[in-house]
């Protein structure tokens, strides 16, 4: 670990950034048609649970990270494996994350630019802010965080100006009962964007006076936000037109005319859309750096950032062929080849063995005490 301490409202602004990443922009919880936002609040009941496990494992291990840890609960060789294993997905992660926002920058922005040039440009200044350590990353999550919610509620207000909203296109509500929406937060949801808070494990030892509340509330926040994002963007453009729309809060953004001077407002996405995926992708590589210096014994994390860095830029180019191949091999394929196995199980065996560990060694030491 590196020496650095962050505060409770810092890790608040991260995580709520980090959260919303990608997770906005995209069509989450869309195969649950107009019940979208019922998924999206499963998938958040899911998350907390999640992070309440992710939480007392940090309560039995607080000053070591995820790859300190799996070494003490399950021995040198197999927890080392482990960390190596997690470390991959973190990678994994944010090399799909630099993938996501490059194609949507060359979708939004820059149509001629090269895919490379997008990435590279992104991932520099990634490898640049956690080189210098959690607390600056941090520090910078508190300034952008107001600049995000700001842009965030002024691009709410002008939807709700332009009277664009039809809330008829939620109706139904469960037109195909509880089941549809409570199976896609199980598949999808839960994972994506909740369940990734497991890359936490590697920052929650460098927060003072660390609370669970805090975790919680970010989540519960996180979870909401999505739930009116998706609201909006069926209320707006459908069911239809949501699922086939690449970003659909991109397509509601396009759709604001105020007094017939004001639109083409897509800068309110641009903005925040940027900061939510760079700190997605700042938090996944610094996961990724401080646990492969651990692992290998590497004196100064920020020599192996830019290497690091641009293994993850040359990996996320050899993804997909296409946007389109990105997204489905995020949603069906993702979950069970990778997801449920480092959000959930791995998390659950490392708790239940480190219960036993734990309970072991209070007994012993109330004997060694009966016997004094």
């Amino acid at each position: 670990m590196e020496k650095a301490k962050i505060s409770g409202s810092q890790l608040f602004t991260l995580m709520i950034l980090f959260e919303f990443g990608s997770a906005f922009i995209l069509p989450i919880a869309i195969d649950a048609k107009q019940d979208a936002w019922l998924s999206i609040m499963f998938g958040m009941i899911g998350g907390l649970l999640l992070f309440l496990v992710y939480y007392q494992l940090y309560r039995y291990y607080p000053d070591l990270l995820l790859v300190e840890f799996t070494q003490k609960i399950m021995g040198k060789w197999i927890g080392r494996f482990i960390s190596f294993l997690y470390i991959f997905y973190f990678a994994n992660i944010a090399s799909r994350v630099i993938r996501d926002f490059g194609d949507m920058l060359l979708t939004f922005a820059y149509p001629d630019t090269p895919l490379f040039i997008v990435n590279a440009l992104l991932v520099l200044v990634v490898i640049y802010t956690v080189s210098k350590g959690i607390e600056v990353l941090a520090r910078s999550s508190q300034l952008l965080f107001i600049l995000f919610y700001l842009s965030s509620i002024s691009g709410f207000i002008l939807i709700v100006c332009a009277g664009i909203i039809d809330f008829t296109n939620l109706q139904p509500v469960l037109e195909e009962g509880i089941w549809l929406p409570l199976k896609v937060a199980l598949t999808q949801n839960i994972y994506f964007p909740f369940g990734e808070t497991v890359v936490f494990l590697m920052i929650l030892p460098y927060v003072k006076n660390m609370r669970k509340g805090i975790g919680l509330s970010a989540i519960g926040l996180t979870g909401i936000n999505l739930m009116i994002t998706m609201i909006i963007n069926v209320s707006v453009l459908g069911v239809s037109l949501t699922a086939r729309s690449q970003f659909p809060l991109l397509s509601t953004v396009e759709s604001i005319q105020v007094a017939d001077f004001l639109e083409r407002l897509d800068v309110f996405f641009m903005l925040t859309a940027v900061i939510g995926g760079f700190f997605k992708i700042s938090l996944f590589f610094y996961a990724t750096v401080i646990g492969t210096a651990n692992l290998f014994k590497v004196k100064s994390p920020s020599k192996i950032c830019f290497p690091l860095g641009l293994v993850l830029l040359l990996y996320s180019l050899s993804l997909a062929n296409n946007y389109e191949e990105l997204i489905q091999d995020a949603l069906k394929i993702l979950p069970f080849s990778l997801n449920i196995h480092f959000q959930v199980i791995l998390p659950l065996l490392l708790l239940t063995v480190a219960f036993f560990k734990n309970r072991a060694k209070l007994k012993k030491s109330d004997v060694n005490l009966h016997q004094l």
